[in-house]
């Protein structure tokens, strides 16, 4: 599914592949197989491509709202 809504984002922000997998400092063959579903991205990876969209990662809590994003989290916190 990640493959589905990294080429929307992708699209929606009027980039090209090439062009995001030069910025994002990954090969073009690497985002063209993680949009087809044949390769799978971590998450520091998605998180690059989705601020190179202009995107933010967020996790909301479903019953208090909470929002957690990577921004004003430390990974080390846990």
């Amino acid at each position: 599914m990640i493959n589905k809504i990294l080429k929307t984002m992708r699209r929606k922000a009027n980039i090209s592949q090439k062009e995001l997998a030069k910025k994002c400092n990954i090969a073009n063959t690497t985002l063209s197989g993680y949009e087809s579903g044949y390769r799978e991205p971590t998450f520091e990876t998605i998180e690059k491509l989705a601020n190179e969209c202009g995107y933010e990662i967020l996790f909301k809590h479903k019953a208090n709202g909470d929002t957690l994003t990577s921004k004003n989290i430390s990974r080390k916190e846990i």
